[in-house]
C-alpha cells in the first residue's frame, strides 16, 4: 500500500470521526436544549406553584383575619347577650315586684270594698234605728200630750168638783137629804179620780216599758256605732 493511499484512508477516517463527533455534538446540543427547555418549564411550573402557594398563604392569612374578626364579633355578641340577660333579669325582678305590689293593692282594694259594704250595711241599719227612734219620739210626744190632756181635764174636773162640794157641804149640815146628795157627788168625783189614777198608773207603766225599750235601743245603737267605728279604723 502506498503512502498516498494511506494518507487518503487516514483523512477519510478523520472525516468520518469528525462527522460522527459533529453528529454527536448536534445530538448533545439538542439534548442540552431539551434539558434546558425542561428546566425552564420546570422553573415556570415552580413559579406557578410558588404563586399558588403565595395565593394560598394569602387566603389563609385573610381567613385567619376573618376568623379573628368573627371571633371578635362573637365575643362582642356574647358580651351584649350577657348585658341583655342582666337587663332581662332586672326587668323580671321589677315585674315580680310590680306583680307583688298589684296583689297587695288588690287585697287592699278588696278589704276596702268589704269595709265599704259593711259600712253601707251599718248605715242602713243605723237609718232604720234612727227611723225607729224618730217613731218612738213621735209616739212619746203623743203620750206626753195625752198625759197633759188627761191631767188637765180628767183630773181637774173631779178635783174641782170635790173642792166645790167640800166648800158648800157646811151649808147643808141641817139637811140630811141634800147632804147625802153632796156626799154622793163627792164619791162620784173621787171614784172618777180613782179610775183616772188607775188608768194613769197603767199609762205610766206602758210609758216606762217603752222608755226601757228605748233605753235598750239607744244603748245598742251606741254599742253598734262603736263597733262600726272600730271596724273602720
Amino acid at each position: 500500500m502506498s503512502y498516498s493511499h494511506k494518507t487518503k484512508e487516514f483523512r477519510g477516517t478523520l472525516h468520518q470521526e469528525e462527522d460522527t463527533s459533529a453528529a454527536e455534538l448536534i445530538i448533545a446540543n439538542k439534548e442540552l436544549l431539551f434539558q434546558n427547555q425542561e428546566k425552564e418549564a420546570r422553573a415556570a411550573e415552580l413559579v406557578i406553584a410558588n404563586n399558588e402557594l403565595l395565593f394560598q398563604n394569602k387566603e389563609k392569612e385573610n381567613r385567619v383575619i376573618e376568623l379573628a374578626f368573627q371571633n371578635s364579633e362573637k365575643e362582642k355578641r356574647a358580651a351584649e347577650l350577657v348585658v341583655a340577660n342582666i337587663e332581662l333579669a332586672f326587668q323580671n325582678e321589677e315585674k315580680e315586684k310590680r306583680a307583688a305590689e298589684l296583689i297587695m293593692l288588690n287585697q287592699e282594694l278588696t278589704y276596702q270594698n268589704e269595709v265599704k259594704d259593711q259600712f253601707a250595711f251599718e248605715l242602713k241599719q243605723a237609718y232604720k234605728k234612727i227611723r225607729k227612734a224618730d217613731e218612738y219620739l213621735k209616739e212619746h210626744m203623743k203620750s206626753l200630750e195625752q198625759m197633759t190632756f188627761m191631767t188637765s181635764h180628767r183630773v181637774r174636773k173631779p178635783v174641782a168638783n170635790i173642792i166645790g162640794l167640800t166648800g158648800i157641804i157646811g151649808d147643808f149640815i141641817n139637811s140630811p137629804a141634800q147632804l147625802k146628795r153632796l156626799i154622793n157627788y163627792i164619791k162620784l168625783s173621787a171614784t172618777s179620780l180613782d179610775m183616772f189614777v188607775t188608768e194613769f198608773t197603767l199609762f205610766i207603766g206602758e210609758l216606762e216599758k217603752k222608755g226601757i225599750a228605748a233605753s235598750d235601743f239607744t244603748t245598742q245603737s251606741i254599742t253598734d256605732d262603736r263597733d262600726v267605728n272600730r271596724h273602720i279604723a
